[in-house]
């Protein structure tokens, strides 16, 4: 194996770039048996995710977008209580079995979780996390071709089994030229990557048998003796979590989301996506089977991983703190996983030049996309990718992020914004931090800076329709109140909720919020209009958003009102998908004539 490389930096760069040649060079091909993944299984949270989800892969396998020759599959989570991303596994293990029987224990699946709403980042919820746009590549890369890009040498030197990851993080990693990462053992194998101690508080933390290397690797094959899920930084030093560095290892490491540990000397492994062997998902699937009905959180985890290694004790399944909602039956579940999975080999896999980002908020999402010059260089993404607008500046270091958009000439959109999917007339200025997606404004339009507005086409009564989300880029959409009484504690762009129903001139009734009425938030306040046409539903709720930031009336009376849960539920997927292709095509259009012009 080699050792930690001198410029890790240039190194993982340079892995990522042939990753990403050689994921280009499969696009739209029929793979050879091996060369691949046998299935790719997306996990859906209901019916409505689960045929947006067919509705999009269908589209990438007609545009040629994806590899052939492959399985697809979106596997929805069954009616009900919510189960997490390990209940959610355990139902794409019986999904595989009923359709391929004992076929698949000689199969190579990747297995994403995409179930959840995006609450963290609106823009994705109607169309899901793992089909986010990214700026680069034509036809413009998703977070989908991105993972199949970064995994591109898994499938080849893997044994039958199943490799379980999320969809909105990004791993990044580099080791010897004649290296591979082998998933051989039986058991669990996990990827681990140095990280800070603060970062480890957020993330599963890896107990490591000693080790008697002199010197890092880039690829280190360890074992684990316990798992530590959001382990206090205490806990780390508690259980002997904690690695000192040597001095060029402080030195060559920097992380993604992971702050650089160059004036660190102590660190811990954290986790990302793991693998696991088929005897092992058989044993979880015959535990599925015997249970039948799920009616509790598991985490894929905190649930799966801390019952592994030697060093597990059963102590963790009666922390509930890091869960968001307990229920009665989650203490019993979790003992009984872990007394299924006692005993079983956490295997870990040490990269040691690697690099994990997560983008599954607003602040990520805009960090990353405008700001972040590691992840620009790495990943090679453009401020302007498969869009019609005047160049920006490229010594400007904090710039915007145009994806396949159409805007005139003279609009302008303020450093640190993302525009995708959308069309800007000329009386069009962005400020500064926004996020637009999905949108269609013609009209004058000033947008405040931290402003987040995305379109959806809905279908109601065979009607199509459209309704703007418009709100600010920091709101937490997730906040709840029990009572109507306690809703002046949540905020709409930094202003009290109820003043914001006062200048919108609508009534505190029940009849306010959709879904669960002991639990009142953003999420499901009915405060956004319903229109005929697209630029009207932007213009529209661009209109009640300036009203709250100007503190002037602005009736919503007269609008017939959905909240983004409703939103969700009468979307119009095709109609959506439509209108990004009109825009595919017309900036198609536009640069063949540009090519014809100068050549």
């Amino acid at each position: 194996m080699a050792a930690t490389s001198a410029l890790p930096g240039v190194s993982l760069r340079e892995a990522t770039q042939r990753r990403l040649r050689r994921f280009s060079e499969l696009r739209g091909k029929p793979v050879a048996a091996g060369e691949f993944w046998d299935i790719v299984a997306i996990t859906a949270a209901d019916d409505k995710q689960e045929r947006a989800y067919k509705q999009q892969l269908s589209e990438k396998l007609k545009k040629k977008e994806l590899p052939l020759g492959v399985q697809y599959h979106v596997f929805v989570d069954p009616a009900g209580a919510k189960i997490g991303n390990g209940g959610s596994t355990l139902c794409a293990l019986r999904c595989l079995e009923k359709l391929y029987g004992d076929e698949w224990n000689s199969f190579t699946i990747l297995l994403i979780h995409s179930g959840g709403y995006s609450q963290r980042l609106p823009n994705a919820s109607a169309l899901g996390k793992i089909f986010t746009a990214l700026p680069f590549g034509s036809p413009i890369y998703q977070m989908l071709e991105l993972k199949l890009a970064m995994y591109i040498d898994f499938p080849s030197h893997m044994n039958p089994g199943i490799l379980v990851t999320c969809a909105d993080d990004i791993e990044l990693y580099s080791i010897g030229e004649s290296e591979y990462i082998r998933f051989d053992k039986p058991g669990f194998t996990a990827l681990a990557h140095p990280s800070s101690l603060t970062v480890g508080t957020t993330h599963g933390v890896f107990v490591l048998e000693p080790f008697n290397y002199l010197e890092h690797r880039d690829l280190e094959y360890r074992s684990c003796h316990r798992f530590l899920h959001k382990p206090s930084i205490e806990k780390m030093y508690q259980f002997d979590a904690v690695c000192r560095a040597r001095n060029f290892f402080r030195q060559n490491f920097a992380g993604g989301d992971i702050p650089s540990l160059k004036l660190d000397p102590e660190y811990v492994y954290t986790d990302s996506l793991f693998y696991m062997d088929h005897k092992t998902a058989k044993k979880l699937l015959a535990f599925y089977e015997k249970i039948g009905t799920l009616n509790c959180e598991i985490d894929a985890y905190g649930d799966f991983l801390q019952a592994l290694g030697p060093g597990a004790t059963v102590e963790y399944t009666r922390n509930t703190s890091n869960v968001t909602k307990e229920e009665s039956e989650l203490v019993d579940m979790r003992q009984r996983i872990f007394h299924l999975l006692r005993g079983t080999s956490l295997n870990v896999v040490v990269l040691n030049n690697s690099k994990f980002y997560h983008i599954g908020t607003t602040e990520e999402y805009l960090f990353h996309f405008t700001s972040d010059s590691n992840l620009k260089s790495e990943l090679g993404l453009q401020s302007i990718a498969f869009s019609i607008f005047p160049a920006i500046p490229e010594c400007s270091s904090n710039k915007s992020c145009i994806i396949q958009s159409i805007l005139d000439s003279r609009s302008s959109v303020a450093p640190g914004s993302v525009v995708e999917y959308s069309r800007l007339g000329p009386d069009v200025s962005v400020g500064e931090n926004c996020i637009i997606s999905g949108s269609y404004i013609i009209t004058t339009a000033v947008l405040s800076a931290h402003s987040f507005v995305c379109s959806l086409s809905l279908k109601m009564n065979r009607h199509l329709k459209y309704s703007t989300m418009a709100c600010g880029v920091q709101d937490n959409l997730k906040k709840n109140v029990k009572t109507l009484s306690d809703i002046k504690l949540l905020q709409f762009f930094g202003v009290c909720f109820l003043s914001c129903l006062d200048i919108w001139n609508l009534k505190v009734t029940e009849e306010l919020f959709s879904g669960n009425k002991t639990c009142l938030s953003l999420w499901n306040a009915r405060i956004f209009p319903v229109c005929s046409s697209l630029s009207d539903s932007v213009t529209t709720s661009l209109k009640m958003l300036n009203a709250v930031q100007n503190k002037s009336a602005f009736s919503l009376n007269k609008y017939k009102l959905l909240s983004i849960e409703e939103m969700l539920f009468y979307k119009d997927v095709e109609d959506m998908i439509t209108y990004r292709e009109q825009i595919f095509l017309e900036i198609t259009l536009n640069k063949k004539q540009s090519d014809l012009e100068t050549s």
